[in-house]
């Protein structure tokens, strides 16, 4: 069977891609820019890809062909805190056109549970987006689904940001809501489940978890399951921007991730029937086994996708390839050379760099950097990296992202997605006679991108040195 898997590089499109594969579909992945969607080889021979942004005029010239089922994972929920509701209709109208002029059969979306009469922006949202697409000339199946449990999940993240570095905790009243949270295997199953079934076509259907908790339980759970203490205060004066703030200096999370999510958490999220379960004859795991498998994958270093690794997580723009070519025009640099004898160590050394390992050099700097950016908005250092050894295309790493990481030419290329009155990135290249190149690239706005640059110019003196001359003594 012929698959599009729109959302291809998302938390949920990268989990379900392997599965689609094993079960021997042909599948086409629908990305904006191919270069983000950091897959293997070998994977990549397996695929086709179908580069389109579903928020611009359709173009019908290079459609797909032959598509029996399409995936509709498309969200915009953490790329703003204003017409993000806007922004995902407009997706599903033109995803209409498209998939109407492919002749799809079968549309599964994954929606938000939008069983309350007064909903949020965010699962308003959701329930337009079903609206729109039982609109098209295809058979529509809608899974509902709330609290997504699995390693890298956003929700997951964010509740084990609190229980690992808050061991008291002041807490809104929101806390006190009640969800359904499912494993992502589980949403996984269903996802697959429904491909092609009859008894599934033009039906809306709600997936959860056997448990029904509050958010209050769901980190207490979390910390026994942990073996963390853990004491939390709930007061009823904190408003929803108080609490997103809160969110947003304590956890990973982005402020327009959080804003949303708060105003979401407002509203119970609970199954209202279990139909599909019977009809796919699945049984879903419970909360607290999520956690244990997510930590399986996490010390396994197995954490397939991470919601941090998402454009719509930063400040990035959509239009990934434009940044890969460094500009040589109107740049301040930073060029440090060594010779290095044992190029596999410094390989490693380099594509280790971030996240719990550092930055070789003045890492109380790098994270009074990252408090700053907190301060000003922008993503600090807490986002981390998904694996500790490697690195794909389009990976967030700390407050950079991954543009370029290819082994065989011995170069990793990654752009600043700070606060900065510029525009800045960061290479690490060996040359064939064994010489790694460390260059760091300032683009300035005006006179403000320069004086910034020139203030640090005694710092980087010392960080960018320092930096180089550890990546290469460094055992690994």
């Amino acid at each position: 069977m012929k698959i599009l898997l729109t959302g291809a590089n998302g938390y949920v499109g990268r989990r379900l891609l392997p599965e689609l594969l094993t079960a021997g579909h042909q599948v086409v992945c629908s990305v904006r820019d191919r270069n983000r969607l950091g897959l293997d080889k070998s994977t990549l021979d397996l695929i086709e890809i179908w580069e389109v942004d579903f928020l611009t005029t359709p173009s019908f010239e290079k459609i797909p062909k032959d598509i029996d089922v399409a995936y509709y994972l498309i969200h915009s929920m953490s790329s703003s805190t204003t017409d993000f509701d806007t922004l995902e209709s407009k997706a599903a109208k033109n995803f209409n056109e498209y998939a109407n002029a492919i002749g799809i059969k079968q549309v599964i979306y994954l929606s938000g549970i939008v069983n309350e009469d007064k909903l949020s922006k965010h699962l308003q949202s959701r329930k337009d987006v079903e609206t729109i697409l039982y609109q098209g000339n295809f058979n529509t199946t809608v899974l509902r689904a709330g609290i997504i449990v699995g390693s890298g999940s956003s929700s997951f993240e964010i509740i084990r940001d609190l229980c690992e570095k808050l061991p008291v905790m002041i807490t809104p009243k929101w806390v006190l809501t009640k969800c359904q949270p499912i494993a992502i295997r589980d949403v996984i199953n269903y996802l697959l489940g429904v491909i092609s079934k009859e008894e599934c076509y033009n039906q809306s259907f709600d997936i959860g978890g056997p448990n029904i908790i509050t958010y209050k339980e769901m980190m207490q759970l979390y910390a026994k399951t942990r073996g963390i203490k853990l004491m939390i205060v709930t007061i009823p004066m904190m408003t929803p921007k108080l609490s997103s703030y809160w969110l947003y200096f304590v956890t990973s999370t982005s402020y327009k991730l959080a804003i949303n999510l708060v105003n979401s958490m407002k509203m119970e999220v609970v199954c209202n029937d279990n139909r599909l379960q019977k009809i796919l004859n699945i049984k879903p795991i419970t909360y607290v086994d999520a956690i244990k498998l997510a930590f399986i994958k996490i010390e396994q270093n197995l954490v397939i996708s991470s919601w941090k690794d998402s454009i719509s997580s930063s400040q990035f723009a959509p239009n990934f390839s434009e940044f890969i070519q460094i500009p040589k025009y109107g740049c301040l640099k930073d060029h440090q050379m060594r010779k290095i004898e044992n190029v596999e160590n410094t390989l490693l050394n380099i594509w280790s760099i971030g996240g719990s390992r550092g930055w070789y050099y003045g890492n109380w700097m790098w994270k009074l950097r990252g408090f700053i950016d907190k301060i000003f908005g922008g993503v600090g250092l807490r986002r981390g990296r998904t694996n500790p050894i490697h690195l794909d295309n389009g990976d967030s790493l700390d407050f950079w992202r991954v543009l370029l990481a290819n082994k065989e030419e011995k170069r990793l290329l990654l752009y600043a997605e700070m606060k900065l009155p510029g525009e800045a990135w960061l290479e690490f290249r060996i040359d064939d006679d064994n010489v790694l190149h460390q260059i760091a690239t300032f683009r300035p706005k005006g006179i403000w991108g320069r004086l910034y640059w020139y203030s640090l110019v005694p710092f980087h003196f010392f960080i960018f040195a320092g930096m180089i001359d550890n990546i290469i003594k460094y055992k690994s």
